[in-house]
């Protein structure tokens, strides 16, 4: 699994309205400059990640987005498989993405079994920590820091 730019923004842009979490929409404009996203991309990894049902719009002069559902019940690994694909470092041990590799035989194949060793603790921790838990961690990063907790206000 590799983690591409489109996939971070898709984080990021979660993270964002995660730790706004509420009933109000945050303008994209506002996420955007907060995170350092290009507008434009932002636009079109929201709307992909509008049809994950990992969030909502509305339109308007008062438009925005939020989450659509509890950042406790959204996972990173969700949000990655929808943006990026695969958590799987090879197609022959996808879950999900599952495609023939070219070796001999699968069964008997020590890349192939590492790699889904690699997969497993992967997917499991990706599973598990949800958009609650990111939200958690980088508010308690930037207190660790000395940084005012206020700084990711949007």
């Amino acid at each position: 699994m590799r983690l591409t730019v489109r996939g971070e923004y898709a984080l990021r842009a979660v993270l964002a309205l995660g730790l706004h979490y509420g009933p109000e929409v945050v303008p994209i404009r506002v996420i955007a400059a907060a995170q350092r996203i290009p507008k434009r991309f932002l636009e079109q990894i929201l709307n992909d990640l509008k049809d994950a049902r990992v969030v909502e719009s509305r339109r308007g002069v008062q438009g925005g987005y939020r989450l659509a559902r509890h950042p406790s019940q959204i996972s990173l690994a969700e949000i990655i498989r929808h943006i990026d694909g695969p958590l799987a470092p090879v197609s022959c041990v996808s879950e999900r993405f599952y495609e023939p590799c070219t070796c001999p035989d699968e069964r008997r194949c020590g890349i192939r079994d590492i790699m889904k060793e690699v997969r497993d603790f992967v997917s499991h921790h990706l599973e598990q920590v949800s958009v609650q838990d990111l939200c958690r961690r980088t508010q308690m990063l930037a207190v660790g820091r000395g940084l005012p907790s206020d700084d990711y206000t949007i």
